[in-house]
Parts: structure tokens; C-alpha cells; sequence
């Protein structure tokens, strides 16, 4: 009976041991509470507590990453889309984050997709496809001043996907097309505008030039007969006949 009483004593003596004593990994904190009060933060390793006194919390430091759901809301300029987006947390400060919230991973969460609907209806459809960077920048403002108070620390969050309904999905792809076409036609009118004004420098030139819109034909003629399966009919200019038959002695009119 005495061995039994003895080892009953060491048993019970055991279980306190291991309740004075907490162990915390390195990325852990333990919040403290004594007597249901409000205590110390304990940081990684181990410490003592006070059986049947002290009771702690741990909170997990480091940062958590969660795909948010999907959410369906309407633009500024009234198109509704399907907007998820991947969100980056941690706690920073445990003491706060056990008192302050009940759940504090459900509470940033929640906080967030309300935030997300909040931030796609203050801007235009445009903004979302070309500038998400703004969206982003504006909900992680909204998020950070809630979760302050939480002693929680956003650490980023990104629109993932934007979904839109396949009408105004055809919509953008005519509109991309008519601005391609209206390029496209800028660009050859320039370029005629362009070849017409060498043009008329050319033909401002040949006719400064004696002799130059001979030299040109004739080059046109050479340009030509590179096709060998051609018929060329040349018609001499009457000048140069004339000069013929002066070089000849012709007289005059015998040179036509």
C-alpha cells in the first residue's frame, strides 16, 4: 500500500511538472493569461507556468497565405465580374491578436473578400484589365487599417483572375480589333503621304534636270527587259531624231 500511495504521489507530482513547464518554437509566442488576466508574451523555448493559474494561447508567427473565394460584384461603370485574388498575412502582434478578435484568421479573411468587393466597385472595367497594380495597392490599404487593430500585418495581396461575361468579352475584341484597323490605316497614310511627297521631289528634280526624264525612261526600259520572254516597243523622242540627223547632215525633215 505504501509503494502504491508513493507512486500515485510521484505520478500526480509528475503531471504538475509538465504543466510548469511550456516549450514554444522558434516561430511561436504563447500569450499569457493569469487568473484570466492579461499577462506576458513568452517568445521561443521554454518557460514556467503557475499550475491551475496560468493558462496560455500560442499564436503562429509566421505568414500565412490564402486564396481568397470568388467573388461576384459589379464595376463602377456596371459590369459584373468574378474577381478572386491570393492574400498574405501574419500576426505581429500576439497579445493584441488573441484579445482583440475572436478568431483572427477567419476575421482577416472575411475582412479581405469584403474589402475586395469594396475595391472592384470604385473602379472601371479598363482600370482592372490594364492596371491591376493600382487595385492591389488600394485594397491593401483597406485591409491594413482593419487589421491593425488586430495586431495582424498584411504582408501583400493580389488579384489572381478576373472573370467577365463572355458578351462584353467579345465586346473588348471588337474594340481591339477597330483600334488595330484604325492603326493599320494611319500607318498607310502616312506612308503614301510619305512616297508622294518623294515624288513630287523626284519630278521636281527631273524637270530641273535636261535630259533626266530621257535617262529615267531608258533606265525603265532596262528594268523591263530583265524579262526575256518580253516585246519591247520603244518610241524615240522627236529631239532626238532631229539630233540624229543633224550628226548625219541630214536636212531637216528627212530625219521624220
Amino acid at each position: 500500500m505504501n509503494y502504491a500511495i508513493v507512486a500515485a504521489i510521484a505520478v500526480v507530482l509528475l503531471g504538475l511538472a509538465l504543466k510548469t513547464l511550456g516549450i514554444n518554437q522558434e516561430y511561436e509566442r504563447a500569450v499569457l493569461f493569469r487568473l484570466g488576466r492579461l499577462g506576458t508574451t513568452k517568445g521561443p523555448g521554454w518557460y514556467w507556468l503557475i499550475p491551475f493559474v496560468d493558462r496560455v494561447v500560442k499564436v503562429d508567427t509566421r505568414t500565412i497565405t490564402v486564396q481568397l473565394e470568388t467573388q461576384e460584384t459589379i464595376t463602377r461603370d456596371g459590369v459584373a465580374v468574378k474577381v478572386n485574388a491570393v492574400l498574405w498575412y501574419r500576426a505581429v502582434d500576439p497579445a493584441r491578436v488573441v484579445t482583440a478578435v475572436e478568431s483572427w484568421r477567419s476575421a482577416i479573411i472575411q475582412a479581405a473578400e469584403t474589402g475586395m468587393r469594396d475595391a472592384i466597385g470604385q473602379s472601371d472595367l479598363d482600370q482592372m484589365l490594364k492596371d491591376r497594380v493600382a487595385i492591389n495597392k488600394r485594397l491593401l490599404e483597406l485591409l491594413s487599417t482593419a487589421a491593425e487593430r488586430w495586431g495582424i500585418e498584411i504582408d501583400a495581396v493580389e488579384i489572381k483572375d478576373v472573370d467577365i461575361p463572355e458578351q462584353m468579352q467579345r465586346a473588348i475584341a471588337r474594340e481591339a480589333e477597330a483600334i488595330r484597323e484604325k492603326r493599320a490605316r494611319i500607318i498607310k497614310a502616312e506612308g503614301e503621304n510619305e512616297a508622294a511627297q518623294k515624288l513630287a521631289e523626284a519630278a521636281a528634280m527631273i524637270a530641273t534636270a535636261p535630259g533626266a526624264l530621257e535617262l529615267r525612261r531608258l533606265q525603265t526600259l532596262t528594268e523591263i527587259g530583265v524579262e526575256h520572254n518580253s516585246t519591247i516597243i520603244a518610241m524615240l523622242p522627236v529631239e532626238l531624231l532631229h539630233a540624229a540627223g543633224k550628226i548625219a547632215g541630214l536636212p531637216s525633215g528627212s530625219a521624220e
